[in-house]
């Protein structure tokens, strides 16, 4: 199997959704994130949405990618093959719930890998003023999919500052994940894939039974993250990056790291997660913090 890097540019069809305070409320309550900046809707100014919320706005497209590829030459079956690999968000502007969301999306990047092939889908989310909100690089990992040439897009996907490396943490955060963190997160956000919910379907697939879903494992890390750095203040977060790593097992616990802070007009965070037999699961993590 193999793709072409020739299908970089193709367009995805729109999506509009209308965000809820019950959606913003239970990605919130999906993490653990008791922040009265998510769930106090009698502050002054009202709620915001945790940043990692944009990754359930942007889901549903995600979910049935086949459909919402324009190019009708696109080998859709390839992408049974992946899985998610890296993920960088920056933020415009503070989701609410109210707003009318469009996501436009295309895709951004592919490019060879020693795995297979690296494949990058960019969204760009704006409200009812076609103002941006967001601005979404998600990336897969297309397993045993040779990417058919040099590869194209690359050199246009965000720059982040490379992470220290042996770097002694600033400080860690041990957090317990609950066995049933999975169901709770998969039923809050609407963000369904069944290896984080189906012990058969997991094993089916060569994994050891459920594992958590990557996107919460990186929410737990950006609450700590706010919490610490920022006194809970989420409209300090510019942009999040990272690459998923490994496995998280529910019922055992993640240790977020902070490796280092790096000031000067804002603040560089750089930090990682490793799970409860010490092995990464998320690397490469940056976060940028306004001034």
């Amino acid at each position: 199997m193999e793709l072409s890097s020739h299908f970089v540019g193709t367009r995805l069809k729109e999506y509009r959704t209308t965000v809820t305070w019950r959606d913003t409320m239970n990605y919130a309550a999906a993490v653990g994130d008791a922040n009265p900046c998510y769930l106090d809707d009698e502050r002054p100014g009202g709620i915001v949405a945790p940043p990692m919320f944009a990754v359930a706005v942007t889901w549903p497209i995600l979910e049935r990618i086949w459909d919402y590829i324009e190019d009708p030459d696109f080998p859709r079956e390839l992408l049974l093959t992946q899985v998610h690999y890296t993920e960088h968000l920056q933020f415009h502007r503070p989701v609410r719930p109210g707003d009318v969301l469009t996501i436009r999306g295309a895709i951004a990047a592919i490019i060879p890998h020693r795995a297979g092939t690296h494949i990058v889908i960019r969204f760009d989310a704006s409200d009812g003023e076609n103002a941006p909100a967001f601005t979404e690089h998600i990336g897969a990992l297309l397993r045993g999919v040779a990417c058919a040439d040099e590869g194209r897009g690359g050199d246009a996907l965000p720059r982040v500052p490379p992470s220290p490396d042996e770097a002694v943490p600033v400080w860690e955060s041990q957090i317990a994940i609950d066995p049933y963190a999975p169901f709770v997160y998969d039923g809050c956000t609407r963000i369904h894939f069944p290896i984080h919910t189906s012990v058969k379907f997991a094993h089916d697939v060569g994994l050891p039974g459920r594992i958590l879903q990557g996107t919460a494992t990186l929410a737990y890390a950006v609450r700590e993250l706010i919490d610490r750095e920022r006194e809970g203040n989420p409209l300090a977060v510019e942009s999040v990056s990272c690459r998923f790593s490994g496995m998280v097992i529910p019922g055992g616990e993640i240790t977020v790291r902070l490796l280092r802070r790096a000031p000067g007009g804002g603040t560089d965070l750089f930090f990682d997660v490793v799970n409860d037999e010490g092995k990464t699961a998320i690397s490469h993590g940056y976060i940028r913090l306004n001034t």
